[in-house]
């Protein structure tokens, strides 16, 4: 993954969440932490949010003296998730592990039973990474070249596997069928642990797109044989990859603050007091350097800046604001 997501990169954003004063000055008052801290993970245990998720609590637990424990609450495109945190107390003991689906859910679900800017304020921007296309190692598709020209010529006949509908892969998959022509089946999983890799592996589903976090250690292991990354130039992290982009489909790019760069954003339920919220600042006391609340809160409207716009051109509305621009 680019430096944003590798395991030292989080341990040292923990460091900066700690540091920090991301909770309300009267909670600190009060020596926090005095009890667990709840951390929830929108997705199932094994994919990428996950094991994020996972390495944050342990960072944290470790630099604040108090458990910090991971609650997966996978489902309905991490709305169970999502939810769930603007359901608790606003006393900074539940955060919310983020991705774009924060942002853009609005416009796929025909109603909520939360509002992802009222109920919930962000953190930090934690990391970017794009997705992958990947096949069983069995199958006879080597390139996105040739999987375009199979299901050319084989209409509605390949599947692919997702984390989920209205999930940024979701998203990504029907972009790449709209730009390169063909007909797909949609197999969509609660999260990537919940069956969607270990389907794909054993061939039960022809293909799978998810997330680098997901993916890049099967791909590399052998288990799946990945054909290309989403962003329109090559992942640092696995320059051996190519783009879809290079690979048949000119202009496909589903990176930065557009749907399917999957960045992972840490946000808290609140309402807090003036001043409470100064996380992740410029250059932490640990080194750590990562987004302010407001340069998370912008990459949040970014990505539903450009979620409108996807799921405008994809055709996939479901919620009255549609008309909004």
């Amino acid at each position: 993954m680019t430096k944003a997501m590798t395991r030292r990169r989080l341990i040292k954003l923990t460091a900066a969440f700690a540091a920090s004063s991301a909770v309300p000055h009267n909670v600190q008052a009060q020596a926090y932490p005095n009890r667990i801290i709840r951390l929830i993970a929108p997705f199932p245990a094994g994919g990428g949010t996950d094991s994020a998720a996972r390495i944050i609590a342990a960072g944290l637990s470790e630099l604040l003296g108090q458990q910090v424990v991971v609650d997966n609450r996978p489902g309905a495109g991490s709305n169970i998730g999502a939810e769930a945190a603007a359901r608790a107390a606003p006393d900074g003991y539940t955060l919310l592990l983020g991705a774009p689906t924060l942002a853009i859910n609005r416009f796929l679900y025909a109603s909520l039973n939360y509002d992802s800017v009222a109920d919930l304020a962000p953190v930090s921007l934690l990391c970017r990474f794009p997705n992958i296309l990947a096949v069983p190692v069995s199958s006879p598709l080597t390139s996105v070249r040739s999987f375009i020209d199979y299901a050319r010529a084989n209409p509605g006949k390949l599947t692919y596997s997702s984390p989920g509908i209205g999930t940024t892969p979701h998203l990504s998959g029907e972009l790449f069928k709209r730009m390169a022509g063909i007909e797909l089946v949609h197999v969509p999983y609660r999260g990537a642990g919940a069956g969607a890799i270990t389907d794909t592996i054993a061939g039960r589903v022809d293909s799978a797109i998810n997330t680098t976090g997901s993916l890049l250690q099967t791909v590399r292991s052998g288990q799946l044989r990945g054909l290309a990354v989403t962003t329109l130039k090559r992942f640092p992290t696995a320059p051996e990859l190519p783009t879809i982009a290079e690979s048949g489909v000119p202009g496909f790019d589903v990176s930065r603050s557009r749907p399917g760069s999957s960045h992972s954003a840490s946000l808290s339920k609140a309402r807090h007091p003036k001043g409470s919220q100064r996380c992740f600042g410029p250059k932490s006391t640990s080194g750590a350097r990562s987004s302010r609340p407001r340069g998370s809160a912008q990459a949040i409207e970014q990505e539903k800046h450009h979620g409108i716009k996807t799921i405008g051109r994809l055709r996939l509305w479901r919620h009255p604001l549609r008309v909004q621009r």
